[in-house]
């Protein structure tokens, strides 16, 4: 399970692919919250959550948004995980500040802060673990894996969208920057736990490593409403498979359309 948690963390920041300049009304809430349970194989194993906060930052209004992955009481007993990732992002251009990366796997721990110059496209890199300070070189309008996320929500175009588009996207992580290419599979409904839920359907390719079967090991589906959040993530592992379902929401600046 090592590292499960850091991949789904990063699906809620590969569909920035699609951004624009943003212009319009954002679609969640100043206090948005949403839940996944996840599962490995056919057991509860762990929980993933978001919460958006609108807050004033040096005379600026900025979304803090916190993302926690928690390990289930039994799966601590053997592999504990205590993850907690934060952004920090501009509530006009979308673009983030800071983005925090603090996390316990069963012992493997990372405790980052990247401060982002968006001005001068830099990122600074804070390892508070080994005590270092690097600076990196970023491309224009840089995002983090959940700043992209936010910002996309607010782009998605329905009407535009065709089976088979793909798009791809470059985000900075950790120290590195990453690419992804991002494929539209169609509309999908699905069952949820609040009732049936009409969805966009979304494949990231990924590399394959030790831990995903193949690159197009990962499925992702988003309500297609005007809330556009994420209600299924499915994982093919190299044993076994993965799914994290929304468990929990609030605070959602529209209902969520089910039947």
């Amino acid at each position: 399970m090592k590292k499960v948690i850091t991949y789904i963390a990063v699906l809620f920041g590969v569909f920035s692919g699609f951004s624009q300049v943003l212009e319009k009304e954002p679609v969640f809430s100043d206090n948005e919250y949403i839940e996944f349970k996840i599962k490995y194989l056919s057991f509860n194993t762990s929980t993933a959550s978001l919460q958006t906060t609108k807050k004033n930052l040096e005379g600026k209004e900025v979304y803090h948004v916190v993302g926690k992955g928690r390990s289930s009481k039994f799966l601590s007993f053997f592999f504990k995980i205590r993850d907690q990732y934060e952004t920090i992002i501009d509530a006009e251009t979308f673009l983030p500040y800071r983005f925090v990366r603090n996390i316990y796997e069963g012992g493997y721990t990372k405790d980052i802060v990247i401060d982002f110059d968006q001005n001068n496209n830099k990122a600074l890199v804070n390892n508070k673990k080994h005590k270092t300070k690097k600076t990196f070189d970023v491309v224009p309008n840089v995002h983090d894996m959940l700043s992209s996320f936010y910002y996309l929500r607010n782009l998605i175009d329905v009407n535009d969208l065709k089976i088979g588009d793909e798009e791809t996207l470059t985000m900075f992580f950790d120290e590195e920057n990453f690419k992804f290419k991002l494929r539209f599979l169609g509309k999908e409904t699905i069952r949820t736990k609040y009732g049936k839920t009409s969805c966009l359907k979304f494949r990231p390719l990924v590399m394959a490593e030790r831990i995903f079967k193949e690159e197009e090991s990962l499925t992702v589906w988003i309500s297609n409403d005007e809330n556009k959040i994420p209600v299924k993530i499915s994982a093919d592992l190299a044993v076994g498979s993965l799914t994290a379902n929304l468990s929990k929401y609030s605070g959602l600046k529209y209902p969520l359309v089910t039947k």
